[in-house]
């Protein structure tokens, strides 16, 4: 065999062998990470999502959490990943933009891939089913007389359950006390131990507790969400408080783009899934899919937004 062929050859058997390896990702099982305890909204949708990533994908999922500091310790591990799809985070928005504004969170917009929003969960107000506040108005007039009184407890500094605190606050001029906890989970058990008064929680955390042990005074809906008609919107009681949680799916800045592509794939269509879908509204979460690059582009707007309202309103502890 002449030299030249020998080497040709071998050339051949080299480029062959790494497209037979980028073909046969993935080769191995793939985190999902939770930058909040189990058991609330977030990480349900992401235990969720493994299971049909793993019917998609072919290889196991699994569920990772890494609870504290708001989500940003789950969203820093994912950003400074291996960007090769193995390790993947659900993200919570207004966290995931919200977090790098106000501090050093270990990660900026510009850390992640954007692999695609998922679903959307409105912010809500509970209390226990024997609270004293049966109203938006009975808080208002409570935390006017007796400022930081009234304890509201949410999954951290800067999320979204927190900036609905600020929002509202600064729509009503009602004073609270804010308390965060390391995710719903705890939170949920800090309202109904009567650790604190109020819960925000998002409307599918709250939603299967609803006049059991919980009562949703509001949700920051603009009408009421068809999975929860009998809870008023803050608008209908005199609060223009819109606001939700934004769950998708991100992995670390530069993920090979066959495997983003892949990625995204799976992703649409497990969000045009019947059976996904009914499995969000069992959960009172609404769905709302963005691909990679459209969810990026409003996370952006989002960004230009929330700086604007650190400027105006900065949310500390």
């Amino acid at each position: 065999m002449k030299l030249k062929t020998y080497f040709s050859l071998v050339l051949t058997g080299a480029a062959l062998a790494v497209s037979g390896a980028a073909q046969a990702w993935p080769d191995r099982p793939i985190e999902l990470v939770v930058g909040f305890a189990p058991g609330g909204g977030t990480d349900i949708t992401a235990r969720t999502l493994a299971k049909f990533l793993e019917d998609e994908l072919g290889k196991p999922v699994t569920v990772i959490n890494k609870p504290g500091a708001s989500g940003a310790i789950g969203l820093a591990y994912v950003g400074r990943s291996k960007p090769d799809g193995y390790t993947i985070g659900m993200t919570n928005m207004p966290g995931l933009v919200s977090l790098p504004i106000e501090r050093d969170a270990g990660f900026t917009l510009d850390s992640f891939t954007y692999l695609g929003n998922l679903v959307r969960d409105p912010s809500a107000f509970s209390v226990t089913m024997d609270s004293p506040y049966k109203s938006v108005k009975d808080i208002i007039e409570k935390a006017k007389a007796s400022p930081e009184e009234i304890s509201y407890g949410s999954t951290g500094v800067g999320t979204d359950d927190h900036l609905a605190l600020v929002l509202f606050e600064d729509e009503s001029s009602a004073d609270l006390n804010h308390v965060p906890y390391n995710g719903a989970g705890p939170l949920r058990n800090a309202v109904l131990g009567g650790h604190t008064a109020v819960g925000g929680m998002n409307l599918g955390e709250a939603m299967p507790y609803h006049g059991k042990n919980l009562r949703i005074l509001a949700q920051a809906s603009e009408e009421r969400s068809p999975l929860a008609p009998d809870v008023p919107t803050f608008k209908e009681q005199g609060v223009d408080l819109v606001f939700a949680s934004e769950r998708g799916i991100v992995g670390p800045k530069g993920i090979p783009e066959d495997v983003t592509a892949s990625l995204r794939g799976a992703l649409k269509k497990i969000a045009a899934s019947p059976e996904f879908q009914k499995h969000m509204q069992q959960q009172f979460t609404e769905m709302d899919y963005l691909d990679g690059d459209e969810w990026l582009a409003r996370l952006k707007a989002a960004d230009e937004r929330f700086r604007k309202l650190w400027l105006e309103t900065p949310w500390t502890e």
